[in-house]
């Protein structure tokens, strides 16, 4: 219901959001360094546009967002690191943990996909 009541200066900015978002978890699922990391400033970027503009509050869905969010940066560069490293060696464990860890990467933004369109209290 809020969908159809949200005033139309929100457009902008959520459209950033969920693109970037969109982008970001795209990126994942080809485990794209060079796309994963500008995808992810332009998921966090439309996330705190659309919140500012939103004023969202303290709402679960909302932590659930930046929590994953914010361990994901650190997953993701992690990954990247590895990535290089594997690239720079003969592939073998790192090149694996890099698949395990965008594997969880692309469960927990599916689950952050969740929360924000279900919006659970």
């Amino acid at each position: 219901m809020l969908a159809i009541i949200r005033p139309d200066g929100w457009n902008g900015p959520l459209l950033v959001h969920v693109g970037g978002a969109m982008a970001l978890v795209g990126a994942l699922v080809v485990v794209l360094a060079l796309g994963v990391l500008p995808a992810y400033v332009l998921m966090r970027a439309g996330a705190e546009w659309i919140a500012s503009e939103e004023a969202v509050g303290d709402e679960a869905w909302v932590g659930i967002g930046y929590g994953v969010s914010e361990a994901g940066l650190l997953l993701i560069l992690v990954a990247t690191g590895l990535a290089w490293r594997t690239s720079r060696r003969a592939a073998g464990s790192p090149g694996r943990a890099v698949a395990v860890i965008a594997g969880v990467l692309l469960v927990a933004y599916l689950v952050a996909i969740w929360a924000m369109t279900a919006k659970p209290a």
